[in-house]
């Protein structure tokens, strides 16, 4: 359960305080899914961000699976991220020395060593699932674009999170393989029970979720 009350997020700058976020709220359950829509520069990104406990807010609560992250240490809160949290970004942050196997595996690479096996046969399952069963030994190089962001959700789900958060997710592809990437995130959220949130400037992609959000200036309004 992803829950985000009241937040707004003001930076400083040489001409005065700027606000970026102003009084947003939301909430996604386990096996729902919400699209965020707004031009560049609207907040979007940011509002993922803080729901994902990477950016502190200026003011308003965040609390995944009841617990607010800004209220641990900075060790505590990384761990807690890690094992909540998927993220998919726009760029797929993938590893280029890596194979796509060893790309997925990379964020287990912290766990007990007597789980490698099981992280392994979940690696592999989840690479078939995105459609990459056959290119487990290439590297980032080899892949299309839309194979990258493919790799990028299954090393985003690697570790079962609750909640999973894609910002612009089919931002750098085409519309061919932008469509499939949706249709794929749409799919893997009803299976995985995952809480899914995705930010995007797309209509088509936005149009794929049944709950809909625009933010403009700052502020969230539902759109659906």
């Amino acid at each position: 359960m992803l829950v985000v009350s009241h937040v707004s997020k003001d930076y400083e700058s040489p001409q005065g305080s700027i606000a970026i976020l102003n009084d947003a709220s939301l909430a996604v359950a386990r096996g729902e899914a919400a699209a965020i829509m707004g031009p560049s520069g609207s907040g979007k990104s940011t509002l993922l961000y803080i729901a994902g406990g990477l950016e502190r807010p200026t003011t308003g609560t965040v609390l995944l699976n009841d617990i607010n992250p800004y209220t641990l240490n900075d060790d505590d809160a990384a761990v807690f991220r890690g094992v909540t949290v998927g993220f998919v970004f726009q760029d797929h942050c993938l590893l280029p020395q890596l194979t796509v196997l060893e790309n997925v595996l990379a964020p287990t690479l912290i766990d007990d060593p007597s789980q490698a096996r099981a992280h392994v046969d979940h690696a592999r399952s989840l690479l078939a699932r995105v459609g990459l069963e056959h290119r487990l030994t290439h590297r980032p190089a080899q892949l299309s674009g839309g194979e990258k962001q493919r790799a990028a959700i299954a090393r985003a789900l690697i570790r079962r999170p609750t909640v999973l958060l894609c910002d612009e997710p089919t931002g750098n592809l085409d519309e061919h393989n932008a469509d499939m990437v949706a249709d794929l995130l749409v799919s893997l959220h009803s299976s995985t029970s995952v809480a899914l949130l995705l930010v995007t400037h797309s209509s088509a992609v936005a149009g794929r979720f049944a709950r809909r959000y625009t933010i403009t200036n700052g502020r969230l309004v539902n759109a659906s």
